[in-house]
Order: C-alpha cells, then sequence, then structure tokens
C-alpha cells in the first residue's frame, strides 16, 4: 500500500483536530486509506505540526500518531518527502506559509479564508497557478447533508426557476460575563483576523456559488452588537470585529439571496443553519441534515387576517426529504477528493480561485457596509 505524507499545520486549534484530523485523516486511516479508481488504496500518514510543543505531543501520545514537530518557520518539515502541506491556522499566518509550501513543490490544501485580503488571496493563487502543485480549498458545507438534498432538488429541476435564496445562520455566543464563550477570543478581534464576515462569507460565497450562481453584487450591514467580552484568562476585552452582518445579493442569474449571520441571535428555527430556496414550481428548507419541501401543488392558500386566532399549522405543509443513502462527515469527503486529485490526477475544481473569489465577497461586504452602498464584484483575473 502506498503512503502519502501529509504536513498538518495548525492541527492543534479545534477545527483542525476535530475535523481534519480526527474525523477526516485518523478516520481514512482506520478505514484501510483512499480508495483509488484502480482499486489500490492509498494511506495517510499525518505530521503534526505546530506552535505549542507540549500540545503536539500530547496529541500524538493520545490518536497515535508518531510524526510531530513543532516549527513555526516550517523549513524543517517542508525539507521532507511529505507529498501534501495543510494549512488550518489563523487566517493572518496563511498566506505566507501556504506560499513557502509551494515553493517547495508541496501540493497544497488549505482552510478558507485563503488570505485575509484579496490583493493577497489573488497573489498566492497565482502563486499556486503558476506552479505546477495541486492546489485545493475546503469548501465542507457542499458536503452537508442538507444542502446535498438541496442539489439534489436542483438537479431534478425541483424548483422551476429559482427566485430567491434566504440563509439564517448563527447561535447566542456568550461574552463570558456569565457564561464562558463557546468560540475563542480571537474571532471578535479584528486585528487577529475576527469577524463573522471574514469568518462565514467565504462559506457563503463557495454555497451560493456551487448550488445557484455567482454573487455579482452585494449590500451588507455589519455590526458589533457585544462591545466588551472575557477572553480565555478571565480579562475583559474589546471586541473590535463585527459578531453579526445582515446582507442582500445579487447572483449573477438574477436570483436573490438574503443572508443573516449572527453571533449575538438566539435560535428559533430547526437547526443552527437554515437555507430556505423558493422557486417557480416549489420551495425547500434544509438545515445541516435534513430538507423538506412544498411543491405547488400542495401548497396552501394563506389569507391575512390579525383579527383572528391563527389555526393553521404552516408546518404540516412540508414534507422531508429522504435520506436515500448514507452521508459521511463532509470534511473526510473533501480530504478523499483532494487526495485522489494528488494521486490519481482525479478532478479537484475547489482550487485557490474559489478561495479567492471567497475573500472578494469578503472584502466587498466589508465595503459596502463602511460605504453605505450596493458593491459590484468584478469578475476575477487570477
Amino acid at each position: 500500500m502506498k503512503e502519502i505524507g501529509i504536513i498538518m499545520n495548525g492541527v492543534t486549534g479545534r477545527m483542525g483536530t476535530n475535523q481534519h484530523l480526527i474525523r477526516s485523516i485518523l478516520a481514512l486511516r482506520e478505514e484501510g486509506g483512499v480508495e483509488l479508481p484502480n482499486g489500490e488504496r492509498v494511506m495517510p500518514d499525518p505530521m503534526l505540526v505546530g506552535r505549542n510543543e507540549r500540545k503536539l505531543r500530547e496529541m500524538s501520545e493520545k490518536y497515535g500518531v508518531e510524526r510531530w514537530i513543532a516549527d513555526p518557520d516550517l523549513d524543517t518539515c517542508l525539507d521532507g518527502d511529505d507529498e501534501i502541506y495543510f494549512d488550518s491556522q489563523i487566517t493572518t499566518r496563511r498566506p505566507a506559509s501556504v506560499t513557502k509550501a509551494i515553493e517547495a513543490g508541496k501540493d497544497v490544501y488549505c482552510e478558507k479564508p485563503l488570505a485575509g485580503d484579496l490583493e493577497t488571496a489573488v497573489d498566492v493563487a497565482r502563486t499556486a497557478k503558476r506552479s505546477e502543485v495541486k492546489h485545493g480549498i475546503v469548501q465542507d458545507k457542499l458536503w452537508l447533508p442538507g444542502l446535498m438534498k438541496l442539489q439534489r432538488l436542483i438537479d431534478q429541476d425541483f424548483f422551476g426557476e429559482i427566485l430567491s435564496v434566504r440563509i439564517e445562520f448563527g447561535y447566542w455566543v456568550f461574552s463570558g460575563h456569565v457564561q464562558a464563550a463557546q468560540r475563542p477570543s480571537w474571532n471578535y478581534r479584528a486585528e487577529d483576523g475576527g469577524g463573522i464576515i471574514d469568518d462565514m462569507f467565504s462559506h457563503w460565497n463557495y454555497v451560493l456559488e456551487n448550488l445557484f450562481g455567482q454573487v455579482k453584487s452585494v449590500q451588507c450591514m455589519q455590526k458589533t452588537h457585544i462591545p466588551e467580552r472575557i477572553d480565555e484568562a478571565g480579562e475583559h476585552y474589546e471586541a473590535t470585529a463585527d459578531d453579526a452582518a445582515y446582507a442582500i445579493m445579487e447572483l449573477e442569474n438574477g436570483t436573490v439571496a438574503q443572508l443573516n449571520s449572527s453571533w449575538a441571535v438566539r435560535v428559533n428555527r430547526d437547526d443552527l443553519l437554515e437555507v430556505q430556496v423558493d422557486g417557480t414550481e416549489g420551495s425547500a428548507v434544509a438545515g445541516l441534515r435534513d430538507c423538506k419541501t412544498q411543491h405547488r401543488s400542495n401548497t396552501p392558500k394563506p389569507e391575512w387576517n390579525p383579527d383572528t386566532p391563527k389555526e393553521h399549522d404552516f408546518y404540516e405543509d412540508w414534507t422531508r426529504v429522504p435520506n436515500n443513502r448514507e452521508f459521511e462527515n463532509a470534511f473526510k469527503l473533501q480530504w478523499e477528493k483532494f487526495i485522489r486529485h494528488v494521486v490519481a490526477d482525479e478532478p479537484f475544481p475547489w482550487d485557490f480561485t474559489d478561495g479567492a473569489r471567497g475573500v472578494q465577497l469578503t472584502e466587498a461586504s466589508y465595503r459596502s457596509s463602511e460605504e453605505g452602498r450596493r458593491v459590484t464584484l468584478d469578475e476575477l483575473e487570477v
């Protein structure tokens, strides 16, 4: 069996540990590796890289990963024979590390956003494009069961002409004053790369682009609803990053997308993420795992009358989309595809150009909010 070495930088973080190491790479090892088109299998061989030697040693012992190195400059690990470099560091460190890995001839896979600003993201994408390395960016939400069911409905022309998409995302993140926050404090400091637009709009860009159409314009308002929070050491700090964003986008085909993203909202819906799609023939509402539909033929005819009690249960008018298959971890599925891309040259369309377009939407959304106007997204040349 062939082994493929994977440098996993930033794996001590929550996402890097849980989704990329445990639920993806270690899960693939337990399954006997990644199956290739010819029936052969390739076994991922991770090397854990980070800045905290104690954490890396503890992870090595806990998860049985023999190879690890505390190498913030990457020089030692990039000199080795590992074929893939993976980056899940905080955004501010990613461009320099990814560029260094490209120059070392490694195939590169990384978390989003690709960079903290569009100019840097385009530079990284161009560097990757000019090189001979293969490059990909994480777009995990495309493999969420709920969104895969939406994609199935689109492929079967369930909606007819799609008119609008509404995305509601978020939950209440405690400020730390009464209960400890369930997200790290850097998320709320702009100087450290925090902000919900930076964190989520790259996601929304690829969700919209892959399912519904490319974003052509955005009107956005960012807010910092909670101005002061308490960090992991119990110290008060000023929240300088946006914790909520409200946007209206127009897609290339005229579809309108409305997006509310907030870490200062209490959930009163079926899931933390809810995507509603309305079309001329039918509608659907998808969460992380489930999806329900209402076709034109069984749409009720409500009438507005606030003077009488509501007797109709609108939830009963929806039909749940069956699973019809087993759904695996979204991160793991994309890891499999990238490894096959590297080893067997299978197609992998989600490259650094997609990553740069995600940063383009993020930057345009911030500009829209600051200038109080709609911003058009030009065709990105990479």
